[in-house]
């Protein structure tokens, strides 16, 4: 339940709005991406694959995830400034055999000012996903969250202002209906590019409720005794006949975003439907509380899967846009995901949770699980930097869990998983501060330019830290492009990084001027 909008959806209204969520909603499915087009009519329609695609799913840790407080934390033992540094108590610091990534396991009281306890166990992750887990160091340009959201997926506008998601939308999304989806919300890390070269189908379909979305893809399943092909009928009648001879299309007929509104309603719309996509991406289940079949609808064969793994999905947004990702991907109708938590409070309770938070638990503390996210996301650092590092690395990595076990169960084809092609790009906006009061078990923090990502692929070189970090200041270093060696006196700019996801993708970046990152790629 997030306090931004915790009535949520009415149980029982659920139903009740899906004839005009079908009827409305289909038209505006595709219109962000067809904001630049110059020929909508030349757009994929979503009819097979044009080449074997590798899928990238980018998590935005939003609000500073420090990679000091995860995959390279520093021991008190190790430091000769432990007590006024960001370093851990040894025994919180695991080391995991076999790999220099590290790991924090720690439990806590509270979570910054909110009395709301918590475990964090990162061990067990890194231990699960260490060779297919990659670390590396860079110093980022800006500490707005805005700009340093956006420079994170565009290398600080490495290739023509293009993002991440769009360059993997360009190379392999041909044929994908909606090849770049993007579910998080209130970020930068969501932004269309500023290259107009681009075709329009690598651009962004935004998604700002996942569990209801599909609902607008079909404009009249779920519409009790409607006859299809009427309704196709009165399409035809409206878009060849009665629209073209109203005023308003005669008076805006050179009009290009008239133009672009058109070609929306036609083949993209069409393709959303002849796919049945208001199906396959459903994932609530048949119910008395959701009574799909009443209403002539069905859930998706895939989603007791997607929901056994996310099973907090109608109550945390973040649940449920891994939830869509997942089946996004599965059903091919995606190359690119962007997913990540939302910057209000999600808390799981009962209907006076949000009372009892702000009362303090009422004196008594509030149970271990009842904050799913704290307010403002990893940003809630500066109230509490350790409580609310751990407790959203523990979120990030869990969120990540569920996508790579869902997507290594998925064959894509021959005996290869869908994770065997897919790649998993922690971004985040910047680091934090690296000092503390003497000796403060929490503490408040600002933002720092000097960070670092983790990333996720078998297709990247796994297993590996690039880079490290002075254990007397905190601050990371970089590592040469070619072997990966560590060099203290170098650090990694954003184009560097944007570079190496690609080419560990294997996006064509001939004319990019991209720098050649081979360290990033698997077996360099």
């Amino acid at each position: 339940m997030s306090e931004h909008n915790k009535e949520g959806w009415s149980r029982s209204d659920f139903l009740k709005g899906v004839g005009a969520a079908g009827l409305l909603g289909t038209a505006g499915a595709g219109l962000s991406r067809w904001e630049r087009v110059p020929d909508a009519h030349s757009e994929p329609t979503g009819n097979g694959d044009t080449k074997d695609p590798r899928f990238l799913i980018v998590l935005c840790a939003s609000g500073g995830a420090s990679i000091i407080d995860s995959a390279m934390a520093i021991r008190e033992s190790e430091s000769n400034r432990a007590s006024t540094l960001n370093t851990f108590p040894d025994q919180l610091v695991k080391s995991i055999d076999g790999s220099p990534i590290r790991a924090v396991d720690m439990k806590m009281d509270a979570l910054g000012p909110i009395p709301a306890p918590f475990t964090s166990k990162q061990s067990e992750f890194v231990k699960k996903y260490k060779d297919e887990m990659m670390v590396v160091t860079q110093t980022g340009t800006s500490v707005t969250h805005q700009i340093a959201q956006r420079r994170s997926v565009t290398g600080n506008e490495a290739w023509n202002g293009r993002t991440l998601q769009e360059c993997v939308a360009l190379e392999y999304g041909k044929g994908h209906t909606l090849p770049n989806v993007l579910l998080a919300t209130g970020t930068s890390f969501i932004e269309n590019g500023n290259d107009p070269a681009l075709p329009a189908h690598c651009l962004g379909e935004t998604v700002s409720n996942p569990a209801v979305w599909p609902l607008a893809l079909d404009g009249s399943k779920g519409i009790t005794n409607i006859d299809r092909g009427l309704l196709q009928d009165m399409r035809t009648l409206r878009n060849e006949k009665i629209d073209p001879q109203s005023r308003f299309a005669r008076l805006f007929r050179n009009n290009q975003m008239m133009n672009r509104w058109r070609a929306v309603r036609g083949t993209p719309q069409r393709a959303l439907e002849n796919q049945d996509l208001i199906t396959k991406l459903m994932m609530y289940p048949d119910s008395a509380k959701y009574p799909l079949k009443a209403s002539g609808l069905k859930s998706s064969p895939a989603a007791q899967r997607v929901r056994e793994v996310f099973p907090k999905f109608e109550v945390d947004p973040l649940e449920a846009q891994a939830a869509l990702a997942f089946l996004l991907l599965k059903f091919r109708v995606s190359v690119s995901v962007t997913i990540g938590p939302r910057f209000d409070l999600v808390a799981h309770g009962d209907d006076n949770i949000f009372d009892k938070i702000r009362n303090g638990g009422g004196g008594k503390g509030l149970p271990e699980g009842t904050i799913l996210n704290p307010p403002i996301a990893f940003d809630f650092s500066h109230q509490g930097h350790r409580s609310t590092q751990g407790m959203m690395w523990n979120r990030i990595y869990g969120i990540a869990d569920g996508l790579i076990r869902l997507l290594k169960s998925e064959e894509y084809k021959k005996g290869e998983s869908f994770w065997d092609r897919s790649m998993i790009y922690i971004a985040t906006d910047f680091g934090r501060t690296k000092v503390r009061p003497s000796k403060a078990p929490d503490f408040g923090t600002a933002h720092d330019l000097n960070n670092g990502f983790v990333l996720l692929s078998p297709l990247v070189n796994g297993n590996k830290v690039l880079g490290g970090v002075n254990p007397n200041t905190a601050m990371t270093y970089g590592f040469d492009p070619t072997t990966g060696a560590p060099d203290k006196g170098k650090t990694m700019e954003e184009k560097q990084i944007f570079g190496g996801i690609l080419h560990a993708l294997k996006v064509n970046t001939s004319d990019s001027g991209l720098p050649d990152m081979r360290a990033m790629r698997k077996n360099a």
